[in-house]
Order: C-alpha cells, then structure tokens, then sequence
C-alpha cells in the first residue's frame, strides 16, 4: 500500500491507464488484482449496484469504505452508454464478464441481472419512478422493520434525482401511446412527474438530454474518495462468519446468532482477499435479489436440511433464506408500425387504478435476417433494420410466489430460480383486464396512422386497417376469459423488477435489524434505497 491505494505493477498499471474513463470514481476504483491479500473497514460493502453505490456514497463520508462488484466498469461496454445499445447489452451476453449476465427461469422465462458497477440501473430501460406510498407502510404496520423517516426518504429522492433523473423529450410513438391512453380511460392527465400517481404520466428518464445514460455509479461522485475503495472484477465467495458473544451487543444475545466478520473475494486470476471489518464494523449484502439470498446460502444461513444436502456447514438455521421470490410479469403486443417511429425505451405509464396492471410502452430497431435456405433472398453481410413498437402491461405487486436454490457451489454461476407465475389467480386476473387495457389502447382514436394500409377486399369492401403484428397477436374473442387467461400464461415475460428471496420483515426476526438509522446491523440486506442520502 502507497499513500493508502493498492500499488499497481507496471504491467497491470499500463492495462488500468488503457481502460476507457472511470467518470467522478477514477481515483478510487480499481481492478481486485492489484488489493491486498488482508485489509480492514469499517464498512465492507457487496455489490455496487443500485443500493450499494449510493450507501458507499453516503457511508464514506465519516468511515472507511469497501465496495466488492463482481463486474467491471460501465465505460468499459459502449453499448451501455446510450439507450441504442439496450437490446445489443441484453443479447450480447456470450463473454464471462458481460454487463448482463442472462438466466432463465424454471419456467422457461429469459431474463438478465447486472453484472457490472451500477448493477442493474446500468443496464435498465432507464425509467425512474417514486416508489408507491404503500411501500412505505412495512416498517408501521408489522413492527419488524424500523419504521420510515418520510423527511429523510424524500430527501434522499431528491438527492438521487439530481443526478441520474431526468425529463425526457416524447416523440411520436411514446405522445400518441400517452394519448392512447387517456382515451382508454388511464385519467387523469399528470404531465411530468416522478410521484407515482394514478392517472397517465411521463416519467423521468435516466438518459439525460445529450442521450447519455446515468446511473448508480454517477452517485459515487458525492463518495469522500479519502475514505472509500471501489474493486471491480471482485466475486465474493463468502461471507466470514463469528458467533455473537455474551453481552457483545448491549448485553442482548440473540439465540443461535451470527456476527458477520468480513467476506472472501475472488480477483479475475482467481486470487483470494480478506476483507475484514474493524471492530464495530458491518458487512452489507446489496448484491441484488439473486446475488443476496446466494451468498447467504454459500456462507451456510439459511434452511438446515437444505444446506446439510449440499455439504455446506451450517452458520445458522433460517428457512426464509431464498423463499419468496416475485417477479412482475409481463405480457406484451409487437407490431412494425406503418410510418418511422423513433428508437424510444419507456417514457409513458398508464396507471389506470390501485390494483390494475401498468401500461408503457417502447420501440426499437431491431435487424431482420433473411431465413438461412431462403428461395429468393441471398444471405447479407448487413441485416435489414425493421422498426418494432411494443405495447406491454405488467402486473404490479404480484401475489404470486417462488424460491431460489443453488445451482453450483461457484458464487459465479446463476442460482436458480422459479418465480411461479400466474399461481396466484388475482396475478392473473389483472392480467386479463391489463391485457384488455392494450387492446383500448391500440385501438383507440391514436394509433390509426400505426396501422397497415388495407389489402384486398373483404365481403365486397376494402378491408380494415390492422396492425403487422411480431408475435402473437391479441386473442380473437377479447370477451373471452379464458383465451385471455391463456394468452396471459402463453406470452408471459419480465420487466427485470425480480425481488424477494431475503425480506427483511423475516431476517429481523434472526436480530439482524435494517441498516437504515441504526448501528446494531450484522449482515445488512438491502435493495431499495431508504433512508440514506
């Protein structure tokens, strides 16, 4: 260590200076190579991602910081750079460090998590939204979770918004879907507004007006770069694990608890590192809703029996560990729009009322290739580029409940997971009324000149304009509940909102209390931002 940062050899300073900028982090992010083997923080944080970058911000302003991300760097991967390269991230997945790393569900459903700084948030479609405000309610009514301070909460919003939020400009597409669905009845009208609101309104955008992306690593900027260390490249193995001594919190023990004592990271070459936590120190897990409940499970927390069969010592019994995994389902309509539209990611959402699906919308370039044995076309280097709209409903909140279990031993390696969709029949009813809520849309006054021009004649008359659609199309009989339910089970797919697997209401029960406000946390488990600035 020099002048408190790694040393770096010659050979892996010269590959560190080639990397493409490192915006605001430069000085204090670098590859797990050139750490040493053993050092101490106070806070030892696992994942910089969406809840890690900005409580490595915050945290760093008075205590010493580590942040492990098992990925590199956003401005190594241009694609991320622009909402252009958004399907060309989520595709090109082939490479071990790819910025999305792709799983599939037990249901066969494809899907991606991030897998570099700024997690998901880097990858996303780069809407941003205030939470509901019933997703302030936990802490209040089940007494588990610390209850929220609604003036720090919002200040944090704003804190954030600063940064990454932004209004975007509405062209074609996302203007006649927002008036699309005003016709459909998703009134009121609420303009431009992060709250989340029923009604019809536009969103911020994470893309500001030169079509850069923002994300959670532009919020490591506000970091006292004194006090914090970034490692990209750093896959933690486990987490180290000490049981709680008599009196060592308070007086109070706990039955059977844990202290988490640090965690064992891989670098890219393979080489293990200690991160160890000063005393009074704190390991946070914030490496999302797969990558969380995983490395409990590798660190031995969680069910007994489960454990046991995969020959992992067990550090303490908890059933919930990896139990109640959601995932909002999504069922969408694709069709190549008769006049240009813009390449445009979600701008628009439709909230029609409390407990109905939403409604947004997108458009993409996407290539066209000619089939491999084709009569008449001959095989092209450059692919024809077709421009597709899509009309999609999600259910939020979804009822509907899975588990995560080990695939491997390799914290690398996806957990797998199934998220049971549709399970629950109220997930599906408001998916049949979301769905319906597509059709009033896509047929309403807005979307005439989207149509195709009519071909031939129908029963002596020109046929109706409709839609080329991508895809399966609407159901015949809309009336139909059943067809409606089966189209809903037959197209369904993610937005990439995944969450559960490690709720708080139920690990507070083990002692282990919300990091946010309190200094008795153990193993902290976050995902949203709370009550941190």
């Amino acid at each position: 260590m020099m002048g408190g940062k790694p040393s770096l050899s010659l050979p892996l300073l010269l590959l560190f200076l080639a990397l493409p900028s490192l915006e605001g982090y430069a000085g204090f992010t670098f590859d797990a190579t050139v750490f040493p083997k053993e050092a101490e923080y106070d806070y030892i944080i696992v994942g910089g991602g969406t809840a890690g970058c900005p409580l490595a911000a915050t945290l760093s302003q008075s205590h010493r910081v580590l942040v492990l991300e098992r990925g590199g760097a956003p401005a190594e991967f241009p694609s991320l750079a622009s909402q252009d390269g958004f399907l060309r991230t989520l595709v090109d997945t082939d490479a071990r460090d790819s910025p999305a790393q792709p799983f599939i569900s037990d249901e066969g459903v494809p899907n991606a998590r991030g897998r570099v700084l700024g997690g998901s948030s880097a990858i996303n479609a780069g809407f941003y939204s205030r939470a509901h405000p019933s997703f302030f309610d936990d802490g209040a009514a089940g007494g588990t979770v610390a209850a929220w301070n609604m003036g720090l909460a919002n200040e944090s919003y704003e804190w954030v918004e600063r940064a990454v939020a932004f209004r975007p400009v509405l062209r074609s597409w996302q203007a006649a879907v927002r008036d699309g669905l005003l016709e459909a009845g998703a009134t009121p009208y609420n303009g431009f507004t992060v709250e989340h609101v029923p009604g019809t309104k536009i969103g911020a955008a994470t893309f500001d007006s030169h079509g850069r992306r923002h994300s959670a690593a532009d919020l490591l900027r506000f970091a006292n770069p004194a006090n914090i260390k970034v490692a990209i490249r750093a896959t933690v193995n486990r987490i180290l694990l000490n049981p709680v001594l008599p009196g060592s919190i308070g007086g109070w023990r706990p039955k059977d608890q844990v202290m988490a004592a640090g965690v064992v990271y891989r670098d890219g070459l393979g080489r293990h590192h200690r991160a160890k936590t000063r005393p009074g120190g704190e390991v946070i897990l914030s490496a999302g809703a797969l990558g969380s409940p995983q490395l409990l499970l590798l660190s031995g927390i969680g069910p007994r029996p489960y454990l046991s069969a995969w020959g992992i010592p067990v550090a303490l019994h908890h059933p919930s560990v990896g139990r109640h995994m959601y995932d909002n389902p999504r069922n969408s309509i694709s069709f190549i729009p008769a006049i240009p539209v813009d390449n445009s990611l979600i701008q628009v959402v439709g909230i029609p009322g409390a407990d109905a699906s939403f409604v947004e919308a997108a458009s993409n370039i996407v290539p066209f290739h000619s089939p491999a044995r084709s009569v008449f076309l001959h095989q092209s280097a450059s692919p024809l580029l077709v421009t597709v709209a899509t009309l999609m409903e999600k259910v939020p909140g979804p009822a509907s409940e899975g588990s995560l279990r080990l695939a491997s031993l390799d914290a690398r390696d996806n957990p797998l997971v199934r998220f049971n969709y549709f399970s629950r029949p109220e997930d599906l009813a408001r998916c049949v009324a979301g769905v319906r809520q597509l059709r009033d849309v896509l047929y309403g006054r807005s979307m005439k000149e989207f149509r195709a021009a009519a071909t031939g004649l129908r029963g002596g008359r020109a046929g109706r304009r409709d839609f080329r659609f991508v895809g399966p199309a609407l159901p015949a009989n809309m009336s139909d509940d059943a067809a409606v339910a089966a189209f809903c089970r037959r197209t369904v797919s993610t937005l990439w909102h995944y969450h559960g697997g490690k709720q708080l209401s139920r690990l507070t029960l083990l002692g282990w209390k919300d990091f946010i406000g309190l200094t008795e946390t153990r193993v902290g488990i976050h995902s949203p931002i709370k009550n941190y600035k």
